[in-house]
């Protein structure tokens, strides 16, 4: 790819900056609390004072004003340093939606907020409906000026760390329905709320939220009320490609860690490097990469030149592709390693760990698939 002068400079002050602060696994061990807290609030208050949690949004409200590009140059090159900002992602997607859908007040608050270094979630997914959207059955209940929550969320990133969350919640019509979901503003700390962290491989990153008789001001509604369905589509291209850029970052990680260990790692009397199956594993490996990356950039160039346009199948392709990546990269590199790459003292088994999960959040492989398929006129009701 050819990128600016100034995209250039912002990839070298990341990776100076990385390598500063998170360079060495004893850093990242201290800022993430031994490796169980993704997301160090030390690190990402650097950020933010360097201007980088803002870096795509709007100037009015404290942001660098970049396009999807850079967004996509900063993830790429964090992953791959491996810096614990774990907040970043949720916070990013939530701000994109209030930046579209955002009453004045809303966005002056979530966004500017955002820039400063406060973390935000998304609450959508249910016990019941993880890939099936329209299932969803948390419900808010309008009474008089007030909206009345009830119901569960699970799977909800970062909640743990965020001032607000954005729930998508059931406002009319019965489970199964695209009509009839609507986003909200909520106060993380609001009462009939309740946060309560799910253990994983990952670490602290997950939650289950349960609402009981949590009562919203009619002004915490994002948007219009009903139109939840269409607004998140309308951030399927911002979702998947900072999805897809982490995994493209991490993949080149897992690729470069590997690449030094089969250089010096000598067995038989020669680094194992020089044997053809394991030449020919890695030479298949970076074209993968390459593959996904130029997929990436090529989607994000495609949005700056038309931020309002949908692009499902381009989006889709992205996410699928560098996270089916990594994950083969990440479990290779692993089989190359050896034990060493299952060991927790190395950074391999942590980037496992992560990019097998990533086949699954943010739209699984399997319906990333499906709305590919679907684009190129694919279902199941063909006659």
């Amino acid at each position: 790819m050819e990128w600016s002068d100034e995209q250039r400079s912002l990839v070298a002050a990341v990776q100076d900056f990385c390598r500063r602060e998170a360079g060495t696994r004893e850093q990242r061990q201290h800022l993430t609390n031994g490796g169980r807290e993704p997301h160090s609030p030390e690190l990402y208050r650097k950020m933010a004072d360097l201007g980088w949690l803002g870096l795509s949004l709007p100037e009015e409200f404290d942001g660098g004003g970049a396009g999807m590009v850079e967004l996509c140059l900063f993830l790429e090159e964090t992953a791959k340093a491996m810096a614990p900002i774990g907040g970043f992602t949720t916070s990013i997607i939530v701000a994109a939606t209030y930046e579209r859908f955002g009453s004045s007040e809303q966005k002056k608050r979530i966004l500017s907020g955002v820039a400063r270094g406060v973390v935000e979630a998304v609450a959508m997914s249910e016990p019941e409906a993880g890939s099936d959207v329209a299932n969803l059955s948390c419900r808010a209940e309008h009474r008089g000026d007030v909206f009345v929550i009830n119901g569960q969320k699970t799977w909800c990133s970062n909640a743990h760390l965020a001032e607000h969350i954005l729930l998508v919640a059931r406002t009319s019509g019965s489970a199964g329905d695209h009509h009839g979901l609507t986003m909200f503003l909520v106060p993380a700390n609001a009462p009939g709320l309740t946060i309560s962290g799910i253990d994983t491989m990952g670490g602290r990153e997950v939650n289950d939220l349960y609402f009981a008789d949590c009562v919203l001001p009619a002004d915490a509604v994002v948007g219009q009320v009903d139109n939840g369905w269409r607004q998140l589509m309308a951030g399927l291209n911002m979702e998947r490609l900072i999805l897809a850029s982490v995994m493209l970052g991490t993949a080149q990680r897992a690729f470069d860690d590997v690449m030094e260990y089969v250089k010096n790692r000598q067995q038989f009397r020669r680094p194992i490097g020089s044997f053809q199956v394991i030449r020919h594993r890695l030479a298949d490996l970076a074209t993968e990469i390459e593959c996904a990356r130029l997929l990436i950039y090529n989607t994000a160039a495609q949005v700056d030149r038309a931020p309002e346009k949908v692009l499902p199948r381009e989006s889709s392709m992205a996410k699928l592709k560098a996270t089916e990546t990594a994950r083969r990269v990440a479990l290779d590199a692993m089989q190359m390693m050896g034990g060493y790459g299952y060991a927790t003292e190395f950074d391999m088994e942590r980037l496992v760990r992560s990019s097998v999960v990533s086949t699954v959040y943010g739209g699984t492989s399997e319906i990333q698939r499906e709305i590919i398929a679907k684009t190129y006129g694919l279902s199941d009701h063909m006659r």
